[in-house]
């Protein structure tokens, strides 16, 4: 391949980056991604993937512990931690082969170096000067460390890539966060047996999350304790300081201190601001075409701070591929729509969502009316998960209209069931649009069938 003639070139082997080249072979596209460290990003190397198969892992520890109730007796039940990790990384290899392999069968050229963006279609790979008619940025993002004190240089603390790769489960585990990483790891190890306790500045775990359903799905972790409206103050070995509001300054202690505090988009280093992007608070500046301000150059993924989620950065790549083949795709609505893109959290118990949260929808001055019903009305599950396990579903429509504003589940299978819920929001679905569909039964999906009909709006 004459990388002079290179018609895309994509900076970034993440979601965003490698689905974007992927679409691009579809169509013929001449190719090349340049990716300095490994294809498949945080996600499918140190992030959603690897977690993803510890907590199943953990998951199916916690089930066979107290699978009498279901009437299956399980002998000395015990897990090997050397064997989990073993399984993570099986997982990751075979995972990361099969997208790098479809790559290859489009005839993308992929480049395992450091690259930098010169100017609009210039890009410098390897000391390499390479041409292209558009360039993808795609450079993710990276875990926040704040600057508290004690914390710098600090082996005592780990981000989310030093605790996959533990050498075995702490005794006891500080978490400084309590955002989507910081409750998977919180759960997972508590699952396994660690003493954690949760230290969060916020009113709340999962400030994304309906306040309702956070409030249920942190009061049904009972083997986690949570530090509430508490501020980090310093850090001594593995000992951590904070303050609760209005309270005197307290000490917890762990073999290890998780850092979550979140991640931020990955926009240094690279020559983004010597090149003239437009960068704010959040990361690149782009509209929802993914376009930037200099021209033929895109963005896509963590890279923007719009939506630091895997399956966002798939769409952002899809959006950006649609609109470089297309300039009249936004016409056919290949734009991206934030308000439609779900999140999922795998912690016990899962939980998912989409669209407005009852407070966000009062903050835009909506009129909207709620809904919240117990997943005990759906029977398979109460039948896989007995009576005391939680589990919910809230729906928020606009009154009047009774257009379908947000969908929140709460307990397992949420996250295999919000991708519908996700097509209602698109679909500017009413709820009595939503109230024809026939839902399989016994399903949990049920329980949006159950929200939509118990609703007035």
């Amino acid at each position: 391949m004459d990388a002079r003639s290179t018609t895309l070139l994509v900076i970034g082997g993440g979601p965003g980056g490698y689905i974007a080249a992927e679409r691009l072979g579809h169509a013929g596209k001449k190719v090349l991604l340049a990716e300095k460290e490994f294809v498949g990003g945080t996600c499918l190397n140190v992030g959603c993937i690897p977690t993803k198969s510890l907590l199943n892992s953990a998951k199916l520890y916690e089930h066979a512990l107290h699978s009498a109730q279901y009437g299956v007796t399980a002998g000395d039940v015990t897990y090997d931690w050397a064997k989990v990790q073993s399984w993570k990384s099986e997982v990751v290899k075979t995972l990361v082969g099969g997208v790098t392999q479809m790559l290859k069968r489009l005839k993308v050229e992929i480049v395992p170096e450091f690259a930098t963006l010169v100017a609009p279609g210039v890009v410098e790979i390897g000391g390499v000067r390479k041409t292209a008619d558009h360039v993808i940025i795609a450079t993710g993002s990276v875990p926040v460390m704040p600057p508290i004190p004690g914390a710098k240089d600090n082996p005592s603390i780990v981000d989310s890539t030093g605790l996959l790769s533990v050498p075995e489960v702490p005794k006891r585990l500080v978490v400084i966060g309590g955002g989507v990483i910081g409750i998977e790891f919180a759960s997972l190890f508590a699952a396994l047996g660690s003493e954690v306790t949760v230290v969060e500045m916020m009113p709340e775990i999962l400030p994304f999350m309906d306040a309702d359903l956070a409030k249920t799905a942190r009061q049904s972790m009972p083997g986690i304790t949570f530090r509430l409206k508490s501020r980090v103050e310093a850090i001594e070995g593995s000992t951590v300081s904070f303050t609760p509001e209005g309270g005197a300054q307290e000490r917890v202690t762990g073999d290890l201190v998780l850092m979550a505090v979140g991640r931020r988009s990955l926009v240094d280093g690279w020559g983004a601001r010597e090149a003239g992007l437009e960068i704010d608070r959040r990361g690149i500046v782009v509209d929802d075409r993914m376009r930037t301000n200099l021209p033929n150059v895109w963005a896509v993924g963590d890279a923007t701070g719009r939506s630091l989620l895997a399956h966002a950065a798939y769409r952002m790549g899809e959006i950006a591929v649609a609109n470089i083949l297309d300039p009249e795709a936004h016409l056919h609505g290949e734009v991206m729509r934030w308000d439609t893109i779900p999140w999922a959290v795998y912690a016990m118990p899962e939980s998912a969502g989409v669209g407005l949260t009852e407070a966000e929808a009062n903050r835009r001055g909506l009129d909207v009316a709620t809904v919240t019903v117990p997943l005990v009305l759906s029977g398979r599950f109460v039948a896989e998960n007995g009576l005391s396990k939680a589990g919910a579903v809230k729906l928020i429509a606009e009154k009047g209209t009774g257009i379908v504003k947000g969908i929140h589940m709460l307990g397992t299978y949420a996250p295999e069931t919000i991708w519908g819920a996700a097509a209602v929001l698109e679909s500017e679905f009413t709820v009595s649009d939503l109230r024809q569909i026939v839902f399989p039964h016994p399903t949990v999906s049920e329980g949006i069938r159950e929200a939509v009909w118990a609703i007035r709006v």
